[in-house]
């Protein structure tokens, strides 16, 4: 089998989670903002999801700063990368389905 090249991951991972970073506090600003009566759930989901990127942002600058790690904190951001989307994928359908109001 032919060895892969690197695609240096970190490079997308990075802005991408800072997006969806400030999108997720955006969400939680405009929840507390709009005094949503059963928001303590909902907020708590937001920052939950303000930690998975959070820590996919670290971890992806510090795939980009390390010159003997990288491949492991680019792995890393990766999978905390993907379960963030998971989440904010599973708190959408939530707030779309009406379960939380």
């Amino acid at each position: 089998m032919a060895e892969r090249e690197p695609q240096f991951l970190g490079q997308h991972i990075l802005p991408t989670s800072a997006n969806l970073l400030g999108i997720c506090f955006a969400i939680f600003t405009l929840i507390r903002a709009l005094n949503i009566g059963a928001s303590t759930l909902i907020d708590e989901m937001a920052i939950v999801a303000v930690f998975f990127f959070l820590g996919s942002c670290l971890c992806s600058y510090a795939s980009m700063r390390s010159r003997k790690r990288w491949i492991l904190y680019e792995r890393i951001a990766d999978s905390i990368f993907i379960m963030g989307l998971a989440f904010m994928s599973f708190l959408t359908l939530i707030l779309a389905a009406g379960v939380i109001t």
